[in-house]
Formats: structure tokens, C-alpha cells, sequence
């Protein structure tokens, strides 16, 4: 196991009717910005609630955030929040909400080009480029990206999507309400799913170095979300289920699993750029793509990729390499059941356009990805091809 600093310090509220909590986790005289998408919170009433809970606070809304949160929308936040004079955000939403609101967070007191911030990649965001920054807190809609308990976010700009690390954008706190999820579209749930079971085998499925929790942690994620996926689905309302699938994607990236283990978030990178180049939903990108990225690189994923079938699949019988096709097809089989399209071609993309995500990638700098850095733009052209 790798040496390892491990810091998180969101509060969690977990459970149902826990708005109350507001009252005394926002300061009473805060003047508070409360960003939300496009406007189901508010047509669920979700929105209206918060604002009783906030009482007597001055709150200004900010809504249109939207998937794939853009540059340009969360600076028309940032020119609001310096004229207004708020000073604390409350993100009402999912993944891209509350990835959007942490950005706004760092750019408020940033006294460049905000652009700037966007080309960290995964390098930490410090009190050196940003002296302070607005505090957060979350209410939980779409259980997917575990944003309500990380320091990352993703920000769409240009063509492109830009990771934004800092660990002065944790939460202070997030409400992780499951009954709040009940009304979500079925494919919504669904690219929530495949989302975080891909947060935990892009920390899982490398190669050991004998961290143990971390493996075990992992695989009951992956199990969890295995045995509750299509449950989850087709009873919104089913609240253990519901509940479970809120709290894997939650400890799926809030850094647990994640310390003292190498990772490979290729199978992110190559799907970013499938959204940004056609739109297609983020988490059926990952389920595209990570199948055939396990394909393409099993030799150098061998020993976790068989663990990987033993431990989750159960799978015991046959030759090393019969485990793994096996398993490989198991994951596609899951994604499929959760009724998510598993191939470029259902989503329009041809073999003609590959060529075009190739530059992409290279424009990019992601000509070196995976935990050995081999995936490069070649094995990535295979990967895709693959994807077809």
C-alpha cells in the first residue's frame, strides 16, 4: 500500500426530513445564493422548502445550471454573487449543480481570468491562487458523481471538459435525502448508477498492492450496487434500495476507497470527450467505454481484473482468461439491464468519427492515460473501436 494523506471534512446528513438541519448550519445572517438546474427543484417544491428552513435569510436564487455545468453560466453566478454581496452558496441538485457551484466558489475571490482555473487538471487549487473561497452546502437530488462529499468538480468550456480539484471546495455539509430522488427519470437513476459503480472500478481495477480495506470497501460497493441497480430502477420509491444506491455513490469518490492505491480514470477522460463532441449522456459514455478499456488492457489489469471476477461475480471456474471474458461480459450485461445503451453505434457514433475523438484526446494532453500511463492515443483509437 502507497503512503497516503486522507482529509474530508463534509458533514453528512443522511436520511429522511433532515432540511431542518439549515437552521444551524448556515450562519443567521448569511445572505444566501441557492443554485439549482433547471427547475425541477422548484416544481417539486424541494426548492420552497429550503427557503423555509432558511427563515429569515436573505436568499437570492440562481437557477439554469446545467448538465455538464458551462463556464459561461457559472460566471453569470459569480457576477451576481460580487454585486450582491453573498456569502454563502447552497447547491439544490446533482453532480453538475453542485459541480458548478464549487467553481463558482473558487472564482468569486479569483483575481485572474477564471479560465485560469481550469487548467489544474488534478492538481489541488490552493490559498496561493485563491485566497479564500465561499463556504457550501448541499441538498442531494441525483445520487451519481459523490460530488456532495469530494473536492473535484467538472466544468464545460470550449469543447471541452476541465477537472477542478481544491480542497477548499468540500461541502461544508450535504443532505442526503433519499426520498428527494424518488421522482428522477428512470435514466437518470440509471446513469447514476453506472457512474458510481465506474468511480470504483477506476480506483479498483489496476493492479494490487495489497490495500485490503480498500479492496474490500470497493467490491462491496460494486456488490451493493449490483444487487439494488435494476430494484432501484423499477421502484423509485423502494427507500432501502433507494437509500443504498445514495450512499454507494456517496463513499464510491469521497476519497476512501481511493487512498493508498493507483488509479486509472481513463475510461472518464475518453467518456468526457464523447459528451463534449456528441452529447451523449456522461454516465452511458463510462459504460461504453470501460468494458472494452478492460478488454484492451487485461494483460496489465491480470491479477485484479480475476479478483475482480471472483470477489463481485462469484466467478470460481475455468482458466484465468476464461474468468475475465467472463466477467468483462457480466459488467456489460449490467449496464444493458439497467437498460443504458452500451455501444457508440446506438447512440449514432460511426468508425469515421473516431478519428475526430482521437484529436480530441490529444488537444486535450490525454495521450498518456491509465494507472502505467500506456493508454495512449493508439490504444485509445482501440478502445473505441472496440466501443462500436
Amino acid at each position: 500500500m502507497y503512503n497516503f494523506d486522507f482529509y474530508n471534512p463534509t458533514r453528512i446528513f443522511f436520511g429522511k426530513d433532515r432540511l431542518n438541519v439549515l437552521q444551524t448550519n448556515i450562519p443567521q445572517d448569511a445572505t444566501v445564493m441557492i443554485t439549482y438546474g433547471g427547475g425541477s427543484a422548484v416544481r417539486s417544491g424541494l426548492i420552497g422548502k429550503v427557503k423555509a428552513e432558511l427563515g429569515n435569510r436573505r436568499v437570492i436564487e440562481f437557477g439554469g445550471i446545467e448538465p455538464n455545468p458551462k463556464y459561461e453560466t457559472l460566471m453569470k453566478a459569480v457576477e451576481i454573487i460580487r454585486a450582491e454581496g453573498v456569502d454563502f452558496l447552497l447547491a439544490v441538485g446533482g453532480g453538475s449543480v453542485i459541480d458548478g457551484t464549487k467553481f463558482i466558489s473558487l472564482a468569486v475571490h479569483y483575481n485572474g481570468e477564471a479560465t485560469d482555473l481550469l487548467h489544474f487538471g488534478f492538481q489541488s487549487i490552493t490559498s496561493t491562487t485563491v485566497p479564500k473561497v465561499l463556504p457550501i452546502g448541499t441538498v442531494l437530488t441525483l445520487p451519481a458523481t459523490g460530488s456532495e462529499m469530494n473536492s473535484g468538480a467538472v466544468i464545460s468550456y470550449n469543447h471541452g471538459k476541465f477537472p477542478v480539484m481544491s480542497e477548499m471546495a468540500y461541502p461544508k455539509f450535504s443532505i442526503l435525502d433519499p426520498t428527494y430522488t424518488y421522482t428522477l427519470p428512470t435514466i437518470q437513476v440509471a446513469n447514476g448508477i453506472a457512474d458510481a459503480f465506474i468511480h470504483v472500478t477506476e480506483q479498483y481495477l489496476t493492479y494490487p498492492v495489497d490495500a485490503r480495506v480498500q479492496d474490500r470497501m470497493a467490491e462491496g460497493i460494486l456488490q451493493t450496487l449490483i444487487e439494488i441497480g435494476t430494484t432501484t430502477i423499477n421502484e423509485p420509491e423502494n427507500y432501502d434500495a433507494r437509500a443504498n444506491h445514495v450512499w454507494a455513490a456517496t463513499m464510491a469518490l469521497n476519497g476512501i476507497i481511493a487512498v493508498g492505491v493507483p488509479q486509472d480514470w481513463a475510461t472518464h477522460m475518453i467518456g468526457h470527450e464523447l459528451t463534449a463532441l456528441f452529447g451523449i449522456d456522461h454516465g452511458q459514455t463510462l459504460a461504453i467505454v470501460l468494458p472494452s478499456l478492460l478488454e484492451v488492457c487485461r494483460d496489465q489489469k491480470h491479477a485484479k481484473l480475476v479478483q475482480y471476477a471472483e470477489r463481485v461475480w462469484g466467478i470460481h471456474d475455468g482458466s484465468d482468461d476464461q474468468k475475465i471474458d467472463l466477467a468483462i461480459e457480466k459488467t456489460r450485461e449490467f449496464f444493458r439491464s439497467l437498460g443504458l445503451k452500451i455501444r457508440l453505434t446506438e447512440h449514432g457514433v460511426t468508425a469515421d468519427q473516431i478519428p475526430t475523438i482521437v484529436a480530441q484526446l490529444e488537444a486535450h494532453g490525454l495521450t498518456a492515460l491509465s494507472e502505467t500511463g500506456k493508454i495512449t492515443l493508439e490504444v485509445s483509437k482501440k478502445i473505441l473501436e472496440l466501443s462500436l
